[in-house]
């Protein structure tokens, strides 16, 4: 596999983050779009790895996020570079950005996509305005305006479809594309060390897709172990844990950690979206992007090939 062919930067993350960093044999990392089931599969990972639902400190201190611009990146390659347990790390960069190495598992999570749009206007609504007023401070100091996001979702899914925040892409303003994030893995599924999992499979069977995570990372958990851990990777476990949970607590991203849990249900936007961008939906994902791919996005299920 080539190392990185893209640099992805945004006022958010910077893909430049890996360079220099140091891998280990039995690293993971979790590569996901953003509303996908990120913080879920760390929690998930978390629970794997330690084999106990109680954690010293937040999981997003015991797993940061690589790319994010809002802590300094040697802070945390110094956190990974402490840690004795086994690894597991946030990355929200697509394959081609990232650096590829044999010994490392790329556990590839994926959300149908209207989902991730329906969820990613809660996650908009839900962001500190001190953050945002910041960010937007950023943006004018540097001479790019900020971007203006409409509060409707039908007057943004068809500028979500139709805006891409880097020169390859055509879809995701005001983030990044969720479907080039799935496709450079996409090209890569039949890589030993590339994994995929699907957030509707593991609302269907929660206690199944971890199981099938654990073997797929190699790590064998006690039978009796198994119902205190699943229990604690349930969505209301973690809603009711929102403190200890939610990622970016240490900038104070949210004006509610607990409503970053917002439902992290399945089809809301089948309410929501009018029948006339749900047609452009299916239109413009059917001509940009493979037809089995966006198959598997939208449902889930047994992974082709």
């Amino acid at each position: 596999m080539p190392q990185p062919t893209r640099h992805y930067e945004t006022m958010i993350f910077d893909s430049a983050r890996w360079r220099e960093f140091e891998f280990r044999d039995d690293d993971i990392l979790i590569c996901t779009p953003y509303k996908a089931g990120t913080t879920w599969t760390q929690r998930i990972c978390a629970l794997l790895v330690f084999q106990t639902p109680e954690l010293d400190r937040p999981l997003a201190e015991i797993t940061p996020w690589m790319d994010i611009k809002s802590l300094p990146v040697e802070h945390v390659h110094a956190t990974y570079q402490a840690q004795s347990h086994r690894r597991f790390i946030k990355t929200h960069t697509a394959l081609d950005g990232l650096p590829w190495d044999d010994r490392v598992t790329y556990l590839v999570v994926q959300r149908d996509p209207r989902d991730v749009f329906m969820s990613m206007m809660n996650h908009v609504a839900n962001i500190n305005p001190q953050s945002e007023a910041l960010m937007m401070k950023e943006m004018r100091e540097q001479g790019a305006p900020p971007p203006q996001v409409p509060e409707d979702p039908n007057e943004l899914f068809p500028v979500w479809l139709n805006t891409g925040s880097f020169e390859w892409e055509q879809d995701g303003f005001p983030f990044w594309s969720v479907f080039n994030h799935c496709q450079t893995f996409w090209e890569a599924r039949d890589k030993p060390n590339v994994h995929f999992v699907h957030y509707a499979d593991m609302k269907e069977d929660l206690e199944g897709q971890m199981r099938r995570i654990a073997k797929l990372l190699d790590i064998e958990v006690p039978e009796q172990k198994w119902p205190e851990l699943v229990d604690a990777a349930t969505f209301s476990s973690m809603k009711k844990n929102a403190d200890m949970m939610a990622p970016d607590t240490e900038v104070k991203m949210w004006k509610s950690n607990a409503a970053f849990f917002n439902k992290g249900q399945s089809g809301q936007w089948q309410d929501a979206l009018t029948d006339e961008n749900i047609a452009l939906y299916n239109k413009l994902t059917r001509e940009r992007y493979p037809s089995d791919m966006m198959n598997w996005l939208e449902h889930g299920g047994p992974f082709p090939g």
